[in-house]
């Protein structure tokens, strides 16, 4: 038995960390591209994490030895400095500590190079995606001061305040700019059984009722209009409005910080890593320097959608959850 067919029958049981020699920056190494891209999405919806011991895309040294010098705005609106695609604008970084428009390039030069990877890479899902925020995270986690529901040290699964996904996939891409330290991350078991033991008391129990209600549809009617006319309100499906609080009640039930099955992963100076952060509890508990590029990837892309939180909410709930 190879070791890929030893990995291919342990992963029905426990999937963890797959680590990708196949491909790189200059492309796919293996002979079967579509059966090896269709594979890693499987693994990833399957609650993998992939990593790769050196960025797959293009990273010039020029723009990470600038990156290392950037500093966050001491503020707690801006948890990470942030750049919007959408809008080809950064935000969060203390002004006088870089030039603002070579960050803007080299940020929007990040996204676009990690886009590119993932078309690349993860063909089933290419283009199939909204591409979302991108994020320089350069203040050390460890023992950093945050308000509870954003700090990144506690174990949580992502949902967004203010960009509902109704049910669409959170997949995040992370790179350890560290010339030194590993990122070290904290994760436990997969949504579909956090929610299984946790979901009753985080609310489960109401989606049918709040499916029904005549009131709730007038409400999201209200913001609907209120968004039309420029208001900026936040419209969430009964998915994002469960996974948001799921979001927080992971956070503070200390119970769940300390029991549960836990795994601790050290990512190296340089890798690269890849997870669907909406279904694997994740919590960064030390590291410093790291950058980010986060997908919405459409439920309709999905390989195996019945492994998704919206479709395992929906098997529990015996309701929509999404639009």
């Amino acid at each position: 038995m190879t070791a890929f067919e030893f990995f291919q029958r342990v992963s029905k049981v426990h999937m963890a960390l797959v680590e990708v020699h196949e491909f790189s920056a200059s492309g796919w190494s293996a002979p079967d591209v579509q059966g090896r891209a269709r594979w890693y999405c499987e693994r990833l919806e399957e609650g993998a994490i992939l990593l790769f011991p050196q960025p797959p895309f293009l990273l010039p040294e020029s723009d990470r030895s600038f990156l290392l010098n950037v500093r966050q705005t001491a503020s707690t609106v801006h948890k990470n400095i942030a750049y919007k695609p959408d809008r080809d604008r950064v935000q969060g970084f203390t002004r006088g500590s870089a030039d603002g428009e070579a960050l803007r390039r080299i940020m929007r030069s990040y996204s676009q190079a990690v886009a590119d990877f993932l078309a690349d890479f993860l063909l089933p899902y290419a283009r199939r995606w909204r591409l979302d925020f991108a994020s320089y995270r350069p203040i050390e986690e460890e023992g950093r001061t945050l308000p509870i529901q954003k700090r990144n040290d506690l174990l949580h699964v992502d949902s967004f305040p203010t960009r509902p996904s109704n049910g669409h996939r959170i997949l995040r891409v992370f790179t350890n700019l560290n010339p030194e330290r590993s990122r070290v991350w904290l994760t436990g078991e997969p949504f579909d059984a956090l929610v299984r033991q946790y979901g009753k008391e985080a609310g489960l129990e109401q989606l049918r009722a709040k499916a029904c209600s005549p009131a709730r549809a007038l409400f999201r009617h209200v913001i609907r209009l209120a968004r039309a006319a420029g208001i900026p309100l936040v419209d969430r499906p009964l998915y994002d409005e469960f996974m948001l609080g799921f979001h927080h009640y992971l956070k503070s039930n200390q119970k769940f910080q300390e029991g549960g099955r836990q795994s601790k992963w050290e990512f190296p100076p340089m890798s690269t890593w890849m997870v669907f952060t909406d279904m694997v509890p994740h919590a960064a508990l030390s590291g410093q320097y790291a950058l980010e590029q986060t997908f919405i990837i459409f439920r309709e892309a999905l390989l195996e959608p019945p492994k998704a939180p919206y479709r395992v909410l929906e098997e529990l709930a015996g309701v929509s959850v999404v639009d």
